[in-house]
């Protein structure tokens, strides 16, 4: 587990209101909160993603040998992390993939299961819902978000760049020969008994996951970055129906729970570059036990992250970007801590920074959007 001093210096909330009732489209309102400093834990859950030789049926119930082969995610923890209690209900996935597939498959306990929205790209988090975050390639731009209720209601976006980073959704955009399944294991929309689980089975199809890849493509040992989110409403029964508990003061709906595989360290699941790590793998499930690898770049990746959020907090208070990494030590950035940072190439609008690891064959680079990419190392 790592740790790396990183300033927060915002949290992007928003707001998602349907612009009318043709067009559903996310109007964000973003507000800028200073919330200091805070040490981040880099500790990325890990999943190896064995390669199924045999065809999935997409039923919500994965039956198939393969699904059976192969292990369950950890449990969801609050977004938060080890900070929060402990979810009320248990959540757990699956993932394989074939040549034309990624497969996912979530088991979502609850004792009580309701859905209300029926119409594809609504919001479906106003519902109790499932959530899966793509990003291939890892520069934490170019995203997939995929959302589903328990009437297998879908909403489907891709982001250009994170919120915090200017955005925006694209919702008119939709994963093109994607399949998925729901199955309940008790009664939808009824208070008077006690429901036990449900579950999701999700086809992506790869050749839309890779439209916005700029790396690997699926092949053993290539990694990319997920994770997955559980929104969950505070509720009570009322005359038989399900109704969002509210604060006696506001009258608004309590805030919902969010429950994720890789924990975010803070509430906000437009964070990529703590999302959890994928490693494919060409090998059958239940015929090898195969190890997660950790790419040491990934180190040097995060300090680049350390510095991007340190000039956000330089711009936000001096209205410029800093043109010398020592500059930053105002913000509270340990500069003498860093391992691999070489240069600081700054203009009136931007900045980059690089960095580069002791052994690798790659340079590094971060912008003022946030992006990372790699460029070879030269001798």
């Amino acid at each position: 587990m790592k740790y790396f001093p990183l300033l927060l210096i915002a949290y992007l909330t928003f707001s998602c209101e349907q612009e009318n009732k043709k067009k559903n489209s996310e109007n964000t309102e973003q507000k800028v909160i200073f919330t200091g400093y805070k040490k981040l834990k880099f500790s990325p859950r890990q999943y190896v993603v064995y390669k199924t030789p045999s065809p999935i049926v997409i039923d919500g119930m994965a039956n198939e040998e393969s699904w059976q082969q192969v292990p369950f995610t950890k449990k969801f923890v609050d977004i938060e992390g080890d900070t929060k209690p402990s979810p009320q209900y248990d959540t757990r996935a699956k993932i394989l993939w074939n040549d034309n597939y990624l497969y996912i498959f979530a088991e979502l306990y609850e004792s009580h299961i309701w859905a209300n929205l029926k119409k594809r790209d609504t919001i479906i988090y106003y519902d109790n819902d499932f959530e899966v975050f793509i990003d291939p390639d890892g520069d934490t731009h170019g995203y997939y978000e995929y959302e589903v209720n328990a009437l297998n209601t879908v909403w489907d976006l891709l982001l250009i760049k994170p919120y915090r980073d200017g955005g925006p959704p694209i919702n008119n955009w939709d994963i093109n020969g994607l399949k998925s399944a729901v199955m309940v294991y008790g009664t939808l929309n009824n208070s008077s008994d006690t429901d036990d689980k449900w579950t999701i089975e999700i086809a992506f199809p790869l050749s839309v996951l890779n439209e916005f890849n700029s790396g690997d493509k699926p092949a053993d040992k290539v990694q990319w970055r997920i994770n997955f989110s559980r929104v969950e409403w505070e509720m009570k029964i009322m005359n038989g129906k399900y109704v969002k508990k509210t604060d006696p003061e506001t009258g608004k709906p309590l805030p919902e729970h969010n429950w994720v595989w890789s924990p975010q360290e803070v509430v906000n699941m437009h964070q990529p570059e703590t999302w959890g790590f994928i490693q494919f793998s060409e090998n059958a499930p239940g015929t090898k036990n195969v190890k997660f690898i950790y790419n040491n770049d990934e180190d040097v990746k995060w300090e680049l992250r350390s510095i991007y959020y340190a000039q956000k907090a330089y711009i936000h208070s001096t209205g410029k970007w800093a043109d010398n990494i020592n500059e930053l030590r105002k913000t509270g950035l340990d500069v003498d801590d860093l391992k691999y940072f070489k240069k600081l190439e700054t203009t009136s609008s931007l900045f980059e920074a690089t960095a580069s690891g002791k052994n690798s064959k790659f340079a590094w680079h971060i912008d003022n959007t946030g992006r990372v990419w790699k460029t070879t190392r030269q001798k």
